[in-house]
């Protein structure tokens, strides 16, 4: 069985102007359901997660159509870092780079309220982001109680232990998406020693108890020719990954910008991100060339909204700006910041850069919207 899509063929219903953008982002948030139910099949129950997973997201969107049509903006996804700690300090870190802020992270509670709002507004997509958000174990007993929302979770993964895949094995809406850079000499160059051959014990265990699992690849120039060779990519499908994300890489940190990717590389990338859709069961996404083929940059609530650990609205995790913050404001108001308004009101700015991340290359113009305020 071969997988047709993932969340593009996207590149098949390419949006001609804003006004339809809504929808296409919808039906393609669709597409990536359907998708994730056929490559689990084999898996009657978590098959059976996605199948309800798809009435749940149509009724979020249903959620979010009645609010946009009284101009209040819902996007469907929300990246959400719940914490700033993690336990690697691997190369080229953007969040190390960043030097987030020393405020402290939002309690369990206030994290939960969060994201309760969140579901009553139609927001159906969670990434989950650090830091490594698995420092924070207990965020695991609120994921459990929010069944309709799927937590794409992006983890090193070294924090997996026994005990938490036990709780894992009830969440069918907790997916690890688990960080490699390639084989051993990439993975622990970057990440440290021992990772690469720690990880491959956790994903095993993983295997074993059926678990929908994900593997996040930071795609750079030295580590592309590994990173998308069939060996390798079919190394992890036997392993039994079935949602592969292919993340260019953004050079925040000082030093690191002969590892962004070619021109070359860039579309080479995508030409074989559609040829794995064709060849495997399993969903391959590209960061940010997906966004591309539904109309450019999804920032800053256009298609997903950054929370900070510390309760920042941003426009994006690579972007630490902001104007509201969660502590002050319910969420529904915090969406309508002006902030953010105004970048998704000049969106063909952010549709002129030559490839990667378009808010990263105009972030001196975000900037400047702040300092008019």
């Amino acid at each position: 069985m071969t997988s047709k899509a993932s969340l593009p063929l996207m590149g098949t219903v390419k949006y001609k102007k804003e006004s339809n953008f809504r929808k296409v982002l919808n039906d393609s948030l669709n597409v990536f359901l359907k998708d994730a139910l056929r490559v689990t099949l084999k898996d009657p129950k978590q098959a059976y997660y996605f199948f309800q997973t798809v009435k749940w997201q149509r009724k979020a969107a249903r959620v979010r159509s009645k609010l946009e049509r009284e101009d209040i903006h819902i996007p469907p996804i929300m990246i959400f870092s719940i914490t700033n700690r993690c336990n690697l300090h691997c190369k080229g870190c953007y969040h190390l780079a960043l030097n987030r802020s020393s405020r402290p992270e939002m309690s369990v509670n206030k994290i939960q309220s969060i994201i309760t709002e969140a579901k009553e507004l139609g927001i159906s997509f969670m990434v989950i982001a650090g830091g490594e958000p698995l420092v924070r174990k207990e965020f695991l007993d609120i994921t459990r109680d929010f069944p309709e929302i799927i937590f794409l979770v992006f983890t090193n993964g070294m924090l997996i232990d026994d005990d938490l895949i036990v709780k894992l094995k009830g969440q069918r809406n907790f997916i690890p998406v688990i960080s490699l850079e390639g084989w051993q000499e990439d993975t622990d160059g970057r990440r440290g020693e021992g990772v690469y051959e720690h990880l491959q014990r956790i994903i095993e265990k993983l295997k074993g108890i059926g678990l929908f699992w994900s593997v996040s690849l930071t795609v750079t120039r030295s580590n592309f020719t590994t990173i998308v060779d069939q060996q390798f990519i079919k190394f992890l499908i036997d392993l039994g990954c079935k949602l592969f994300f292919f993340v260019e890489y953004t050079p925040l940190k000082e030093g690191t910008e002969d590892w962004v990717i070619t021109d070359d590389q860039r579309t080479n990338l995508l030409t074989l991100r559609d040829s794995f859709r064709s060849k495997y069961s399993a969903l391959f996404i590209a960061v940010p060339g997906d966004e591309d083929e539904i109309g450019g940059c999804l920032s800053a609530g256009r298609g997903f909204i950054h929370v900070s650990a510390e309760g920042d609205i941003e426009p994006c995790p690579f972007i630490p700006y902001s104007d509201t913050n969660l502590v002050d404001l319910p969420l529904k108001d915090a969406l309508q910041s002006e902030f953010l308004k105004t970048i998704r009101q000049n969106h063909e700015q952010l549709s002129e850069t030559d490839g990667g991340c378009a808010l990263w290359v105009e972030r001196d113009w975000v900037r400047s919207l702040l300092q008019k305020k």
